[in-house]
């Protein structure tokens, strides 16, 4: 009887958390390292399909079994890009974690950095936000900052690497999605008379996201907070900054 060598070799596959556990001789080494190979790039093809489930499964079975191969990093690196586009932010986050700490001069440390500040950047308003036209800036930034520090990283110690473009357009979103929140903070306090509240928080504001394009509003909610306070000398000193570096008064 001749066998359907496509057919057996998929059995293989499919079969792969059995034959990964059981045990291999010497003679059967070979054809382990090829099952394992074969394991990967079906892997690889689910995740390509958008099977993350899939891939995730194969991988894990294969990191879990053969931690040390000379496919582990490389399999460490699909899984914290399965585990991000299939929506488990955390543990794409630890993946990303896991293999900065125990390869902190590998030359992919830039793609685990740019993993986990993806993890972590809220992108855009929600399909509920949209809907009923919610300000996002009005939300706590949650773990916006702890994507501006990841990508704030990679753009540091790898400028040159492929995901730095792409990384420095997110932080300046990043940037003025912090700025916006703070004017927000600031604005509460200006409305209900803690003006030094204010103040302070449109200051912290424009030392920490300079640039941003809530610095107008930062200085608008200064002028106006030393103006209530009767305070007119430091108004008109937020006054001529806001002209000088926004061609307009507060208005």
């Amino acid at each position: 009887m001749r066998l359907n060598f496509h057919f057996f070799r998929l059995l293989i596959i499919a079969a792969l958390p059995m034959t990964l556990f059981g045990c291999a001789g010497n003679d059967e080494q070979m054809s382990e390292v090829q099952n394992i190979t074969e394991a990967y790039e079906e892997a690889k093809q689910a995740v390509n399909r958008k099977n993350y489930r899939r891939g995730i499964q194969i991988f894990e079975t294969i990191q879990a079994r053969y931690p040390f191969s000379d496919l582990a990093r490389q399999i460490q690196l699909e899984l914290m890009y399965a585990y991000y586009k299939s929506g488990r932010r955390e543990q794409a986050v630890d993946a990303a974690d896991t293999f900065i700490r125990e390869n902190p001069i590998h030359p992919r440390v830039d793609y685990a950095l740019y993993i986990k500040g993806l993890a972590y950047f809220e992108d855009s308003p929600g399909m509920l936000e949209r809907w009923f036209k919610k300000d996002v800036t009005r939300r706590p930034p949650k773990d916006v900052e702890l994507a501006y520090s990841s990508l704030r990283q990679l753009v540091d110690r790898f400028p040159t690497s492929q995901y730095a473009a792409d990384a420095e357009l997110r932080l300046v979103a990043i940037k003025n999605r912090l700025a916006a929140y703070e004017n927000h903070v600031a604005d509460y306090y200006l409305r209900r008379g803690a003006y030094v509240a204010a103040i302070n928080r449109a200051r912290d504001a424009l030392e920490t996201y300079n640039g941003a394009t809530g610095n107008e509003k930062s200085l608008q909610i200064m002028a106006e907070a030393y103006e209530k306070l009767g305070m007119p000398e430091l108004a008109a000193d937020a006054r001529r900054v806001l002209e000088s570096n926004f061609g307009a008064e507060e208005g």
